[in-house]
Parts: C-alpha cells; structure tokens; sequence
C-alpha cells in the first residue's frame, strides 16, 4: 500500500462561519445510538441465523455474541471518542491512529456503500412494507421502467422507489434545518419504535404463548434441527476445506456462529454514529462514550427478549421458514390474525423512519471532516447558517438517490430478466470491511497510548487490554471464516476499500496544490 501523505492539521472555522451548535445530551446520544441500530433487520434476520445455527439455543447465543463483541467495541471507542470530540468520530480515531489515508479508506467506504448503502436500503423497507399498508407502493408499478445499462445493470422508477426517494430527500432536507429538529425527530421516532419493539416482546411472551411451541423450543433448546449446510464460498476452496453445519463437531459450530453474526453484527451495527456528531454532544468528553455503552446495551437486550418473544410464539420450524424471513410477522399473524401483517408494517415504517434519520444525519458529519482535510468536496466541509453540514447531507443525499435508482439485472437460462437492488449486493460486500475498520479501530487503542502516553484520557478502555484484545480476536475469527465461507462477498468488500487508495492520492495532491487544509 502506498505511503500516506501528510496533511496539515484540521482547520478550524473563521470567525465569518458559524459553528457548531452542541445540543446534544446523554438522552439525545443514547435514542440516536438506538434509533440508528433498530431498523428493520431484528424483525426479519432471526430466520436466516435459525437456519445457520439449527437451534433455539444457537438463535440466542449468536444475540450474545453479538452483545458481547458491540459492547466490547462500544466501551473501548469511549477512551478515542474522549481522546477526539470532533465532527467525524471513527474517521479521525482511524487518522489520529494510523495515517490520513486510514482515515479516507474509512470515509470513503463509508459514504459510498456503508453508510449510503444501509440508508438506502432502509429507505426501501419503509418504501415496502408501506406498500402493505397502501398497495400502491408497488416495486412494478413502474414511473420509468428499467433500461439497461449493459448486460447486468439497469436504472429504473417505480413508485416503490419513488417513495424511498422521497423518504431520504424529506429527513435530508429537515436535518438540514439545524441539529435541533433533526435530534427531536429521532427521539420521537426512536421512541415510538422502542416502544413498539417492547410491545412485540410483551405480546409474544405473554399474550400470543404458545405452550405447544414453548414446550418444543425450550424442552429441545440444544437440539440441532434443520440446519443449512454452509459451503465454502469459492469453488477452488471446495476441495481444501469442508462443507459444514452446526452439528459437524467444533469446526462446524465456529463456521456456524461465524457466517451467523453476518446478520446479527448487521442488525446491530451503526452503534458508532453518536461518534461522528462529537462537536454538537453537549459533553463529549463523557457523553459519547457512555451513549454508546448504553444504546448497544439496551438495543441488544431487546433484540434477545425479541427472539425469546419469537420462540415463545412460533414453533423452530416456522421461525427458520417464515415466508420472506418476516419472522415478527409470522409471530403477530399467530397472535392477530390477518391483522398481524399491517401492524407489524406499522411498527416497520415507524422503525425505518427514525433509524434513516439517525443514520443521514451522523453520516453528513464524516463527510464534513473529510472535506476539512481537504479530501473531500469543499463545499461540504461547510455549515449553513443553522450550524449544519447542509452541503454535505446535500451530497449523500443525491448518492443515496443515485443507488436507489441503480438496478441489478440478471438473466436466467429461459431468458427471463429479474431485476434487484445494487445496494444490496454492495452492502454484503461490506460487512467484511467494516469489521477490519472496527478492528484497526480498537488497535489504535495499543497504537495511541504509544504514540500519545501523555495526552488527555477523561474516559479509559474498559477492561483495557484483555476486552480490546478479545474483540480483535473474535473480529479476526470471524473474518477468517467469512474468508472461506462467504469469499465471493469478502474479496468485493477488499476491493472497494482498495479502489480509495488511488482516490485518496488525487485529493491529497489537489488539497495540496491548491493549499488546502484539513
């Protein structure tokens, strides 16, 4: 990898330009810690790792191990977000750490697939199960129908789309209105579906019981049935390693578990947002790192009383067949009936609400520190008059419109054409990369207590060194068999974070020739 170049340090705003406005508090850190976790994925996931895992047991013990490793990250992230209260959170712990070019490898992962990515697939959840509510919201009611763009991609409209779009471009332009409405949105709404969510555990615990279904799942909790078998991820590899399940002895249990936390660590992540919004928390220095231990501790106890809820409602079977994966769906149909389906949309479009508008207003705050590096657009490394990076939630917002609009387009053998959402495809590839970001994260713990010894701590890694050391530990594990198991998601994942070096060289050398600073 080419060496970094240096650049100045930050710049800070000119008595002309306004800053920003700290009004974000501990209840304020926490619902946007919260509100960017829960979306739509604990409502639809559980399926897809029952399969994996093979057992009520494996399906609560993948949650914990989801709990473990966040809450691992979340109170080692304390000691760097106490370090650097600034606009940008992970991307300048990676800068301060490493290197500018760290940070931009992080950045521009984020802005082009992880962060834009995610919000633009929430963006269709709430697009789709509004279409349960009103029909009309339909993926093939088309406004533009799908023109191609070569053998395997296509642009398209249809109104499922067009109110995505919609979603994204209306939280857009209210956060651009100052960090004011945009926290109160998020409290409201991470309200609601917090209550939603707790009222979807109180029912399926005690009103939808299902003694047949308690009785099986808990009486067989450790038993292996209707596990997937999970195969090497490329064909060269099909000879060296095995395919496995969960009951193929301690290597099929750790390839299990691993492949699992795809969907747990997804559901789960976005707990590091708080980070990026660090200029406008109240009190930094505390505030950030004590929302994200709380956030990651409440959104996880939810998610395994969830699971639980399911279990109590559902017999194993139809928690790892639910059609479409709609697990909470199954389990409010098993309660209400027909009626089921549209509460549990309702739940959804509250949820995908509040979690985009957590996810679009923190991840405009990593574009605005870059831009201040002069690694970015210049004009997003600006605040409007409301004391916001306007320019550049413009920006991510007419990404995220753009991959909206982007179709997949395969071909089968009779010549059928089906379409799918290129986000989709970028987002798996992701989950690779953004555990090596998480985990060169947690290094720069070890890496800045050497290079800094004497600067200021106000908060240290909790457990420091074993629980960092155990996260790397487990993270590395995971990506080993994601490797073996899941390489043609992987290997894409590597690539795009790759593709930033060359990017990275032709900002800084702009930056540089025109005398910017970051």
């Amino acid at each position: 990898m080419p060496q970094a170049t240096q650049i100045a340090e930050p710049r800070a705003p000119t008595a002309q330009e306004p800053g920003f406005v700290r009004a974000i508090g501990l209840f304020d850190g926490t619902m946007i810690v919260v509100g960017s976790m829960i979306g739509s994925g604990i409502f639809i996931v559980a399926a897809e790792i029952s399969g994996q895992t093979g057992s009520p047991a494996g399906l609560l013990l993948t949650w914990i191990l989801t709990w473990l490793l966040t809450i691992s990250a979340a109170v080692s992230y304390g000691e760097l977000a106490g370090m650097f209260p600034r606009a940008g959170g992970q991307y300048i712990y990676l800068r301060e750490a490493y290197s500018p070019l760290w940070g931009f490898l992080y950045g521009w992962t984020l802005f082009l697939v992880i962060q834009s990515g995610t919000i633009a697939a929430v963006a269709i959840g709430f697009a789709r199960y509004l279409g349960v509510l009103i029909p009309s919201v339909s993926p093939t009611t088309w406004i533009i129908p799908p023109i191609a763009l070569g053998s395997k991609y296509a642009i398209s409209l249809s109104v499922q789309q067009l109110v995505a779009i919609a979603m994204t471009t209306l939280i857009t332009f209210l956060n651009t209105r100052g960090v004011g409405l945009g926290k109160l949105i998020q409290n409201v709404f991470t309200s609601a579906k917090t209550l939603s969510l707790v009222g979807l555990i109180l029912l399926g615990i005690f009103v939808g019981r299902n003694h047949a279904a308690v009785a099986d799942n808990f009486s067989h909790f450790w038993s292996v049935r209707g596990a997937i078998a999970i195969e090497p991820g490329a064909n060269f590899l099909r000879g060296l390693i095995p395919t496995v399940t969960v009951a193929s002895g301690f290597f099929g249990i750790m390839v299990a578990f691993g492949v699992a936390q795809v969907g747990s660590l997804f559901s789960a992540d976005a707990w590091n947002n708080v980070g990026f919004t660090a200029a406008e928390v109240k009190n930094p220095k505390r505030d950030v790192a004590l929302s994200m231990a709380l956030g990651t501790t409440i959104v996880i106890v939810l998610y395994c009383l969830a699971n639980i809820a399911y279990l109590c409602t559902l017999p194993f079977a139809q928690i790892q067949n639910a059609p479409d994966g709609r697990v909470a769906t199954a389990a409010l149909s098993a309660i209400f009936g027909g009626a089921g389906a549209a509460i549990m949309a309702i739940a959804i479009v509250i949820s995908t609400f509040g979690c985009n508008n957590g996810l679009i207003l923190a991840g405009s705050r990593v574009a605005y520190a870059m831009a201040r590096d002069g690694l970015f657009f210049r004009a997003t490394g600006k605040l409007n008059s409301r004391g916001v990076p306007g320019a550049a939630l413009v920006c991510q917002g007419i990404w995220i419109a753009i991959l909206l609009l982007l179709r997949t387009r395969r071909v089968d053998g009779s010549g059928t054409v089906t379409y799918g959402n290129l986000y989709n495809d970028l987002l798996n590839y992701v989950v690779f990369s953004v555990l090596i970001f998480y985990a060169l994260t947690i290094a720069g713990i070890f890496v800045l207590r050497r290079k800094r010894p004497e600067a200021e701590r106000p908060y240290r890694a909790f457990g420091y060194p074993f629980l960092p050391v155990l996260y790397i530990v487990a993270a590395v594990a995971i990506m080993l068999v994601l490797l073996l198991y899941q390489t043609q998601t992987t290997w894409p994942g590597l690539m795009i974070v790759l593709l930033g070096v060359p990017v990275y060289l032709i900002w800084s050398r702009r930056s540089s020739s025109v005398g910017v600073r970051a």
